[in-house]
């Protein structure tokens, strides 16, 4: 081979080494996702999370694969998915009880806003507080009055010591007086089947998994925690309507990356997250089960957890006394 062509070869090969991996993210992905839940199945985030998989996959026409992997209040996924590669193959599904869970924790594990890249928020779920009806309580009024008359008596559940249905429960307690006893559960759907069997008197719990019970006459729903009533619970009040005042706490579930994950794989997996979760089928299933929808993608979702974590950040701390 002449010199020239040698050199020309030569170039062209280091050329390529040099080359930025722009080619690597274009074919992102190339294998299945994993999708991290930090709640047992059945859980609000791990119901989101598994619709999100099933109209995301054809989408970027690779699999994605739900694992539950809960505890400490989902901070054992959380602390999982910090620690893995910033390739777009590991993603956690956040919730809001993942965030008030770190902000109540004094020694947290991970940190939302810089252990992770902010991908899409997904859905909003309404928190209802729901009753046992053997307790014949059946509205928030009836409540208050019960709790009062047995101080220390009334049981309340959560998914864990700073979740958000346990920061309900404290904010319910410091607004009416109250003695609750908090009881924490690995997952809703334990904490919801303990009311129902009379075990717990009270719960603040996601809709998707109350709508079913309430039904079927084996809860009573009091109110929702919410600015609006939500489409699949039409006949519950909120907080506001049934006698409490500013008690919003909608629960919304998130898409998180590794920190450093880059910016092209973000982007892809966000359009992949609003096309999946505004499809019409996809529309349809959440809605049956109490979540809407949400839009927003990596810059207005870290924006979005830097305000909850200055909304929740003195009500965590509180919960952390109580």
């Amino acid at each position: 081979m002449p010199l020239l062509d040698r050199r020309a070869v030569s170039l062209l090969g280091l050329a390529a080494l040099l080359a930025p991996p722009a080619f690597a993210q274009e074919t992102y992905p190339a294998r299945p996702i994993r999708l991290i839940i930090g709640f047992t199945p059945g859980a609000a985030s791990d119901i989101c999370g598994r619709i999100f998989a099933d109209h995301a996959a054809p989408i970027l026409g690779q699999q994605f694969v739900p694992e539950n992997k809960p505890g400490a209040g989902s901070s054992i996924a959380a602390q999982y998915v910090a620690r893995a590669a910033p390739d777009g193959y590991t993603l956690f599904v956040p919730a809001l009880s993942s965030l008030t869970n770190e902000l109540a924790n004094p020694a947290p594990s991970f940190d939302m806003s810089k252990d992770f890249a902010a991908v899409a928020l997904l859905a909003n779920l309404a928190i209802v507080l729901v009753a046992n009806p053997a307790t014949g309580v059946r509205s928030l009024s009836d409540l208050i009055a019960f709790a009062k008359a047995k101080p220390g008596q009334v049981l309340y559940a959560s998914v864990g010591a700073g979740s958000l249905p346990h920061l309900c429960g404290v904010m319910l307690a410091q607004r009416a007086g109250l003695d609750l006893v908090h009881v924490p559960y690995p997952g809703s759907p334990q904490g919801v089947m303990d009311v129902v069997a009379g075990r717990i008197t009270i719960m603040f719990a996601p809709a998707s998994g109350i709508i079913g019970q309430v039904a079927a006459g084996k809860l009573v729903a009091l109110a929702t925690a919410a600015d609006k009533r939500p489409v699949a619970l039409p006949d519950v009040p909120t907080m506001a309507e049934a006698g409490m005042a500013d008690f919003d706490t909608s629960l919304w579930l998130g898409l998180l990356a590794p920190a450093g994950t880059p910016r092209p794989i973000l982007d892809k997996l966000a359009d992949a997250a609003h096309q999946a979760m505004h499809a019409p089928a996809a529309v349809e299933t959440l809605r049956k089960q109490g979540y809407e929808p949400l839009d927003a993608g990596p810059d207005a979702f870290s924006a979005f957890i830097r305000s909850e974590t200055t909304r929740w950040s003195a009500v965590a701390r509180a919960a952390t006394k109580s």
